[in-house]
């Protein structure tokens, strides 16, 4: 298993990073190796199901992620089925004041491919994720800043 845990405080209010988030269509334009994010379905919980492709060192993953926790302004949970499995987590926390949001990042995935190769692969696609998430929180608050 792998874990990834970051976050960005972001001068937007969580409303907004919220809605921002929960519009699958913005999710390529904000993740280096997102290739695909597509609406399947609105869940009548609130949250959706959508189908993705992510390439990672030049391989391409396919499979959709699902709401399984939907809590408006504070929460995502999505399960992630597929070729890559696992569960992402986003928390939207007010600053102090409502001065913005601070936006959490949270994944576990299993690491694809054989057994025997993940010793080896896991130290790889863990600095790899890590940049990803990176890149996604200082895109992400660039995105909100701007059109804030």
């Amino acid at each position: 298993m792998l874990t990834v845990r970051k976050h960005v405080d972001i001068p937007a209010p969580v409303d907004a990073v919220f809605a921002f988030m929960d519009d699958p269509a913005h999710q390529p334009e904000i993740t280096p190796s997102l290739t695909r994010s597509e609406l399947v379905e609105r869940l009548p919980h609130g949250g959706a199901r959508v189908r993705y492709t992510y390439r990672i060192l030049g391989v391409s993953f396919d499979g959709e992620v699902r709401a399984t926790d939907y809590a408006p302004n504070d929460r995502i949970v999505w399960a992630m089925t597929g070729d890559l499995r696992g569960t992402l987590r986003w928390y939207f926390s007010p600053l102090d004041g409502d001065s913005g949001t601070r936006f959490t990042y949270a994944a576990t995935y299993v690491l694809p491919g054989p057994d025997l190769a993940r010793p080896l692969l896991g130290p790889l696609v863990r600095r790899y994720n890590e940049r990803e998430v990176d890149q996604l929180l200082q895109t992400l608050r660039g995105r909100l800043v701007e059109s804030g």
